[in-house]
């Protein structure tokens, strides 16, 4: 079954390769199918080599959840029917390159916070600390406290950006945000349970990096 996720994200790369090379309509959405099936890729990869105790089918992140499937589907809706009645809109290219840069420094952003956390990074939020359990406040760490959700945050919104999908990219912003307001908030009470002071102390010292998101209140 790894294997077959594999050669299917493989070749949906393939084929995003061979739209990106052509100069149609449809070369944005190569760039896209590209996006997408490297970044399911890597986050299997990247698991591998950082926690393989951790590592499952659900570590392609292919069946996150069935909001992700449908926000999936309704980005290839709307840029269908838009390139079918509007096909203008899906060639600005000066946008698109903005919403593939978008992505890639997203990428990049969330396996830098994967390979810093090293065993620590988990997709399933920890209600248990494990001996080998650490607080990493090193390298991108050092910059946002969830830099992970930071990079899928401004991944997610420069898919839509790169498809020029402007209902999308209002969409994707307000479900992402709502979406990691309410994981931050679940995962650091469970780190405060974790780490205490030390936790409370890099909180008060380094932002979520998500705009207007703060994370869980502590009463003092």
């Amino acid at each position: 079954q790894i294997a077959v996720r594999a050669a299917f994200l493989g070749f949906a790369f393939g084929c995003g390769l061979l739209l990106s090379a052509g100069r149609s309509a449809w070369r944005h959405f190569g760039w896209y199918i590209c996006s997408l099936s490297l970044f399911h890729y890597s986050e299997y990869l990247v698991t591998a080599i950082n926690n393989p105790r951790s590592l499952s089918l659900d570590s392609f992140l292919l069946n996150h959840s069935f909001e992700y499937n449908l926000a999936a589907l309704s980005s290839w809706v709307e840029f269908t029917l838009e390139k079918l009645l509007l096909p203008e809109m899906k060639q600005i290219t000066w946008l698109s390159t903005v919403g593939l840069l978008m992505v890639i420094f997203g990428d990049c952003l969330r396996k830098a916070a994967m390979l810093t956390a090293g065993s620590n990074f988990n997709h399933i939020v920890q209600n248990e600390k494990s001996d080998t359990h650490t607080l990493v406040t090193s390298g991108v760490y050092g910059w946002f406290r969830h830099p992970s959700y930071v990079g899928w945050f401004y991944w997610s919104i420069g898919t839509q950006v790169l498809l020029c999908n402007p209902i999308c990219v209002v969409g994707y912003t307000l479900a992402s945000w709502r979406f990691f307001r309410e994981r931050i908030e679940e995962e650091e009470i469970t780190l405060i349970h974790f780490f205490g002071e030390e936790y409370l102390e890099y909180k008060r010292k380094v932002p979520s990096g998500l705009p207007f998101i703060k994370g869980v209140k502590v009463e003092l």
